[in-house]
């Protein structure tokens, strides 16, 4: 582990003590690195929508939370500027979820993320970009 991977997990340990939606969800960081993260969680009963599938909002959160962690890895405080995200297979009770966040492309101020969440099975049930504006604000 570089020193900037060691950094980058100090940051990510300390949003994940004041991201109390992160915690309600049950995220379990897995993995992180400077411009990267791995996280999972279970989908539980009452993420599910009136059809018995994940609530979109929840994959998005899931998603999304990988995203904040990994492009404020360096320590300064990053917020999403544009996302979107597709949902091309249906997400179950009990799935096991686990989202990789991976930079793919950086400047002094912006940050290009894609972020897929795949299940127990591999298969692919998110796919979600992301760009970044990074401040001069340290995380405090």
């Amino acid at each position: 582990m570089t020193d900037n991977d060691s950094s980058a997990k100090k940051v990510v340990d300390r949003m994940m003590e004041l991201d109390l939606f992160s915690q309600w969800m049950g995220v379990k960081v897995l993995e992180i690195r400077e411009g990267y993260s791995k996280i999972q969680m279970t989908l539980r009963k009452e993420m599910l929508n009136a059809f018995g599938i994940a609530h979109g909002g929840i994959t998005f959160a899931l998603a999304d939370s990988a995203f904040a962690f990994a492009c404020n890895s360096d320590g300064k405080v990053t917020v999403a500027l544009d996302v979107s995200i597709s949902f091309p297979k249906a997400v179950k009770e009990n799935d096991i979820l686990t989202a990789e966040a991976k930079q793919v492309n950086k400047t002094r101020r912006t940050g290009l993320y894609l972020i897929e969440i795949r299940n127990q099975n591999d298969e692919l049930v998110v796919l979600f970009k992301g760009t970044c504006f990074k401040t001069e604000k340290d995380l405090g």
